[in-house]
This record gives structure tokens, C-alpha cells and sequence, in this order.
């Protein structure tokens, strides 16, 4: 039989799990534990990019948000496309036959993309309402002769 000490490779992948999953838990009480707790009406109140929130949480998005997330992913995933699809191309050791038929497909495919992109562009899928400007009822008690100073 042959006893040996050393710790199986399982065993160190076992114990970088734990000695992570204790740091994250040492972590979390000491902040837990030194941090303020002083809630108050407006810390409880869901956050809305800075706006105040109104209505429920539970209400229907508007759908350009959605449509700026599909358009988002699109371009992003075009990325993850083209980045081998470059390096491919510069790469010494392609044969030069190929080249011109990966330059013109690349070029294809970003054109596919950017008739797409057109396309929803013309339908208004990228125009957000814009609120009407109103005039303001504000008066003020400050001369008018005093604000054209400060222009000039």
C-alpha cells in the first residue's frame, strides 16, 4: 500500500471553495456588524434612476426599453463575431485566396446589420417622446433689464 499525505487536487479545489465561501461569509457579518442601521422612509423606497417612483413596482415597462436591450444584444453579439473573424484575417499563415472572399463576407455581414438598424431607425423605434416645451407662468420680481446685463 502506498500512504501518501499529499492532498489530492480535488481536495485543494475543495479547499479554495471553502476558505472563498468563509471569506465571503467573514465579510458579510463584519459588515453587517459595523455598518449603520438607521432605515427611514425614503432609504425603504424603490430606486428609479434617480427619480422619484411612481405607481407599483409591478407596472408594464415601456417597450422601447426592450427594444434598446434587443438592439444593445445585437450589436454586442456582432462583436463576439467579428473579433475572430479579424483576427483570422490578419493571421500571416491565411491563404491569400481567402482573404478578399472574408473581407467581402465581414463587409456583408456588418451591412446586413446596418440595414437592419436603418430599418428600425425608419420605423421610430429609436425616437423617444419628447415633452412639449411650455411656456413658464413664472414671474419674477427682478427687472428684465437686469437678466439682458448678464447676456450681454
Amino acid at each position: 500500500m502506498n500512504e501518501s499525505t499529499e492532498i489530492s487536487e480535488f481536495g485543494i479545489v475543495l479547499l479554495f471553495l471553502i476558505g472563498g465561501l468563509m471569506l465571503t461569509l467573514i465579510g458579510m457579518g463584519l459588515g453587517s456588524f459595523l455598518r449603520p442601521h438607521r432605515p427611514n422612509e425614503e432609504k425603504n423606497t424603490s430606486y428609479e434612476c434617480g427619480e422619484d417612483p411612481v405607481g407599483g413596482a409591478w407596472q408594464p415597462f415601456d417597450v422601447r426599453f426592450y427594444v434598446m436591450a434587443l438592439l444593445f444584444v445585437l450589436f454586442e453579439v456582432e462583436l463576439f463575431f467579428l473579433f475572430p473573424w479579424a483576427m483570422i484575417l490578419t493571421y500571416e499563415g491565411a491563404v491569400a485566396e481567402w482573404s478578399l472572399f472574408m473581407l467581402i463576407e465581414g463587409f456583408i455581414f456588418v451591412g446586413i446589420l446596418l440595414v437592419g438598424l436603418v430599418y428600425a431607425w425608419r420605423k421610430g423605434l429609436l425616437d423617444w417622446i419628447r415633452p412639449e416645451a411650455r411656456p413658464s407662468s413664472f414671474t419674477s420680481r427682478i427687472p428684465e433689464q437686469i437678466y439682458k446685463q448678464f447676456k450681454s
